[in-house]
């Protein structure tokens, strides 16, 4: 059964506002045209036969209009009684041109089943046209088909009058679409106007012509087919040129062209409709993507691809049923429109179907072909107001599919990893980094004159010898401050602030001689445990009092390893930082996520490097023998670039290749072993040592403790948190600890919060630990005072084997 044209309906809501318009435009057309329609009647007998002619065709053309290829029937249908209405007009006059009108539109609308009130509103709207274009023509000085030369101010007049036609026509006309449906009124407008212009314009400007001919000929009339047909074929050739546009050449789908129009039309739709309260606000955009298709196209050639995706196409229409949009973006890239919707269950219901259809193998060339789809929806509003919103968040939507083996997925925040957020902190990490490179390139080329060596050979750059304040040594006769030596390297003038209590109470009481402390109060507060104690620490929080410093540094924070037996700091685990300057303290967490996917881990990593071992030399300097520990990605491991530069770092610095440490985790080891495996044996050989981090949640965890060339193992501190609670995470640490022991290697467990968790580590034989229960992450200069405040705390009496919780039997 064919559906009835929607333009004969009247949306519910709307009816009286419509109405009075319809009314209104109908009253106005009575009273325009009611004097010309009574001396048309009195005139009727006095017609020559080139006006009867003309009207024969306008009721003969209008009875089967041009309607364009995939055009409604609608305003984008050509009339041909324009031409010859509008011809009559200038030639005798408003009654005539409104009487033939009348007739066309009543035998036009009986062939279109128009409404009864609708073709009374067309009517009325070609009399009020009419009637505008009259009054333009009677603005001249003379008649049209009087026999009398026509002047520039006529052929003005003309012009004049077929705009004002046009114009008062396609203004009603959008009127009371936008009355009707609610729609837009200048886009929907603007949208038609090429196409109005190009058909109805060319008819009005036929019309001087056809009464030029008629003043000669009656006979000549009907040769103004032959150009109707012209602008006929005109109309149908621009509309089939932009409907080519706008589809798929391979699939005959609406391509990502028509798709963009399809969207924005539909979201500004949706709007409306939400704004007056009705339901089903909601739009659903579903992007497929092809899961095998590559490997058809590898295997088999283009020319059976090209198959496949027009059977896709073929199942995709089947399933997907109108006014539902489907088309082809590209490739292997579908995508699909779904509209009046109330949620996102609808959507994922005819996902699910999609998934289904696809899943059948197609059989091309009796070769039975599996290619399978992910599905990514993204919904309006929630997920986006505009095309290119719902597009991208379609395409995380799908990839976060690919990615967990799903075949279905609705766009989550959290699954957007590259959204314009990270994008920009990834803008601003890289400035960071270079110009950090930048100024440490300066910095070491103008300490390349002096430098100062440690204990341990450590080389320590210096811009200045050590000296004292203004290079001036002042006697007096007073009791004198004490002389502070002041360092340029602020590290070295707190330590040597530091060791002496004198000096530690002339800075205190603001001395002029005593080395400030770089104007930052720091908070001596442990503030709340971190959960982690690890690379990911949240000390970062910007509740611990660092202090603001200049926009966009980065720095390194150290969180102290203490041997738990002795009580004694071994070393400190490096942990990056980042103060943005609108963020504040970035998540350490989403930091690496930023970098890592992009060729800014390399600088990162660089700096890290650099800024690790050029402390150590500082720390050498200064009698510290502290050993560093630092994380490294997955692309520094398989490029091998950070063994050169770890090991140019450690020669440059004069620092001992065992005072570093490099952590790795399992999966880092998962993603390529063997180039993996070729960069930790060069560090291992250099005399760098290895630890394997989070050790429990990898793969394959033993046969990386047997192959790879390990120092340490690092227990994660999700087990180590719940050890005092849990018996099961008291058992996996006490086993890994006795393995880890049982090859050799020494053992650190992270994320050490409470003192029971501390005594039972004791007992369980762990060699040291870190967490908040010795001290959270500070940085360097801070780490220096901390030590010394820190005194040893060691576990009194033997390994107390009561106080581990043991598993119940099951």
């Amino acid at each position: 059964m064919e559906s009835p044209d929607p333009r004969n309906l009247v949306p519910p809501g709307r009816t009286a506002q419509f109405a009075t318009f319809v009314a209104a435009v109908l009253v106005v057309a009575v009273l325009v045209s009611a004097n010309g329609l009574v001396s048309f009647a009195s005139a009727l007998p006095d017609l020559p036969a080139a006006f009867w002619t003309m009207a024969v065709l306008a009721v003969a053309c209008d009875a089967r209009p041009f309607l364009p290829p995939g055009r409604g029937q609608s305003s984008s249908a050509v009339f041909p009684s324009t031409c010859f209405t509008f011809a009559i007009l200038l030639g005798w006059g408003l009654g005539p041109a409104v009487a033939v009108q009348a007739v066309a539109v009543v035998v036009s609308g009986v062939r279109m089943r128009h409404a009864p009130w609708r073709t009374a509103f067309n009517a009325g709207q070609y009399a009020c046209s009419l009637a505008a274009a009259y009054a333009i023509t009677r603005l001249g000085p003379g008649g049209i088909y009087d026999g009398a030369a026509l002047g520039w101010s006529d052929i003005v007049a003309i012009g004049g009058a077929g705009v004002a036609w046009f114009a008062v026509n396609y203004g009603l006309v959008t009127t009371a679409v936008r009355l009707r449906f609610g729609e837009r009124w200048w886009p929907n407008a603007w949208h038609g106007l090429p196409f109005e212009l190009l058909s109805t314009g060319s008819l009005l400007l036929l019309a001087p012509v056809l009464v030029t001919a008629a003043r000669a000929s009656a006979a000549l009339v009907p040769l103004v087919l032959v150009p109707l047909f012209a602008v006929y074929r005109m109309a149908r050739l621009t509309v089939e040129q932009h409907q080519l546009a706008g589809l798929d050449p391979l699939t005959g789908l609406p391509n990502r062209k028509a798709l963009l129009a399809e969207v924005n039309e539909q979201v500004h739709r949706h709007a409306e409709r939400a704004a007056r309260g009705e339901p089903e606000t909601r739009l659903a955009l579903l992007l497929i993507d092809l899961d095998r298709f590559k490997n058809v196209n590898d295997a088999l050639g283009h020319a059976v691809g090209d198959r496949l995706l027009v059977e896709v196409s073929a199942r995709l229409t089947d399933v997907v049923a109108p006014p539902q949009m489907v088309a082809r973006l590209g490739g292997d890239e579908f995508a699909i429109v779904m509209t009046a919707l109330t949620g996102v269950d609808q959507a994922r219901t005819l996902a699910d179907q999609v998934v289904q259809a696809l899943a059948e193998p197609v059989p091309l060339d009796g070769l039975p072909l599996d290619v399978g789809g992910s599905i990514g929806i993204a919904l309006f509003p929630d997920h986006g107001e505009d095309f290119a919103t719902l597009m991208r968040h379609a395409d995380v939507a799908m990839y976060d599919a690919k990615h967990r083996n799903d075949t279905v997925a609705v766009y989550t925040a959290e699954s957007d990893h590259n959204s314009a957020e990270r994008l920009g902190l990834l803008a601003d990490l890289r400035r960071v980094l270079e110009v950090g490179a930048s100024a440490r390139a300066d910095r070491s080329a103008s300490a390349e004159a002096t430098t100062v060596r440690g204990g341990d050979g450590a080389v320590l750059p210096t811009s200045a010898p050590l000296q004292e304040p203004g290079g001036i040594r002042r006697w007096s006769r007073r009791r004198r401050r004490p002389r502070v030596l002041r360092h340029d390297d602020e590290l070295i003038a707190r330590i040597i602030t530091g060791a002496d209590p004198t000096l530690r109470r002339a800075a205190r009481d603001g001395g002029s001689d005593a080395a400030p402390p770089d104007g930052a109060v720091w908070s001596r507060t442990r503030g709340q445990p971190d959960p982690g104690g690890g690379g990911a620490d949240p000390g970062c929080d910007r509740s611990d009092a660092e202090p603001v410093t200049d926009a966009g540094e980065i720095m390194m924070y150290y969180q102290p390893q203490v041997a738990i037996v002795t009580g004694e700091v071994v070393g400190v685990e490096a942990l990056l930082r980042w103060r943005h300057p609108r963020r504040g303290m970035v998540d350490p967490e989403e930091l690496i996520r930023v970098a890592e996917q992009s060729a800014v881990m390399r600088l990162l990593t660089r700096r890290v490097v650099d800024d690790v071992v050029e402390q150590l030399a500082k720390w050498s300097a200064a009698g510290l023998g502290l050993r560093a520990a630092l994380n490294v990605s997955v692309r520094d491991l398989h490029t091998g670039e950070i063994a050169d530069q770890i090991a140019d770092r450690l020669a440059r610095y004069g620092v001992a290749p065992e005072r570093l440490q490099l952590e790795i985790t399992e999966g880092a080891l998962m993603a390529d072993p063997r180039r993996v495996l070729t960069t930790i044996t060069r560090l291992h050989r250099i005399g760098v040592g290895i630890a394997l981090d989070d050790f429990g949640t990898g793969y394959s965890s033993l046969q990386h403790l047997r192959r790879l060339p390990l120092s340490e193992v690092k227990v994660d501190r999700s087990f180590v948190l719940g050890m005092a609670e849990d018996a099961d995470d008291a058992a996996i640490v006490r086993s890994t600890i006795e393995l880890a022991k049982a090859l050799g290697l020494r053992v650190v467990a992270e994320g050490v919060e409470d003192e029971r968790t501390w005594r039972m580590l004791h007992a369980a034989g762990c060699d040291a630990a870190q967490g908040w229960f010795y001290a959270r992450p500070m940085p360097a200069e801070e780490l220096v005072a901390w030590l010394a405040r820190y005194r040893p705390l060691r576990p009194l009496g033997g390994h107390d084997e009561a106080e581990i919780p043991r598993r119940h039997a099951r």
